[in-house]
């Protein structure tokens, strides 16, 4: 465990390194981010505004959904996304023969060779989005006390993205065009911007059960408006669970089938 965090702090401050020499995009990341979460606003607040019912969210308490979704998009720019981009090339190039020749797991190397800077601004913009609404507008305000209770689903819902990632990049071993990828991911996670109560009941369903979008969103709000049910919690602890394992053992069945550039 110490070797692979050792390993993480190089890959990580190689990174950090490399990107900080385009410093400009660091200010048009921010500006992005803004316009993102200026839009995502003023839709809920346009969809409100007709009195459309969204199973019990109010403005404010929607308002937390999209922060959370805004810090969640954030975090995967800056630690998914960049890697997941990699998979792809390395198949087609053959350059995979060279990770899985390291002496480190080669699905930690893959997850977590490259980090970026640019994912930043939605995730401070998303969390202050959340302190914001939740100590400022929501009735009662919530207490310092109160955030914790965020932490253990907002944790099992990046798990649950990252595992959904790995599984999709996986398929490159058999199909290496499969290039669009993330932005497939990027749609999965553009639904979970707005309460599940948003959606029609039969989307509800499916983004609860097919696609658990509402366990990286909608249910981390409702545990820091203290109106979650433990077995949800739970349930996204679980799905998470089921899904990294799933990742791990589908990434060691497809390697038995990548023919590499020398063979």
């Amino acid at each position: 465990m110490k070797r692979y965090l050792k390993t993480l702090v190089l890959f990580w401050s190689a990174s950090i390194s490399a990107e900080m020499e385009y410093r400009a995009n660091f200010i048009l990341a921010t500006l992005s981010s803004l316009a993102s979460m200026g839009g995502a606003l003023f839709a809920l607040w346009a969809l409100l505004r007709t009195e459309y019912a969204m199973a019990g969210w109010s403005f404010d308490q929607a308002l937390i959904v999209v922060g959370i979704y805004t810090m969640l998009d954030g975090l995967q720019q800056t630690l998914l996304a960049p890697n997941r981009q990699q998979i792809n090339e390395f198949v087609r190039n053959g350059t995979l023969d060279f990770v899985l020749i390291k002496p480190v797991d080669a699905q930690f190397w893959l997850s977590a060779r490259k980090v970026s800077v640019w994912g930043v601004p939605n995730t401070l913009l998303g969390m202050a989005l959340i302190v914001y609404v939740a100590s400022f507008r929501l009735e009662p305000a919530a207490a310092l006390t109160d955030y914790p209770r965020l932490v253990v689903p907002l944790a099992a819902g990046i798990l649950i993205y990252y595992a959904l990632g790995y599984l999709l990049s996986t398929l490159t071993i058999w199909f290496t065009k499969l290039s669009n990828v993330t932005h497939a991911m990027h749609a999965l996670l553009e639904a979970g911007r707005y309460p599940v109560g948003a959606y029609p009941p039969a989307y509800r369903v499916f983004f609860t059960f097919v696609v658990p979008v509402a366990f990286m969103t909608t249910v981390p709000a409702d545990a820091l408006l203290g109106r979650a049910q433990p077995a949800w919690v739970l349930g996204g602890l679980a799905i998470a669970a089921v899904l990294l394992v799933a990742a791990r053992l589908f990434w060691l069945f497809a390697l038995r089938f990548y023919t590499s550039a020398s063979s």
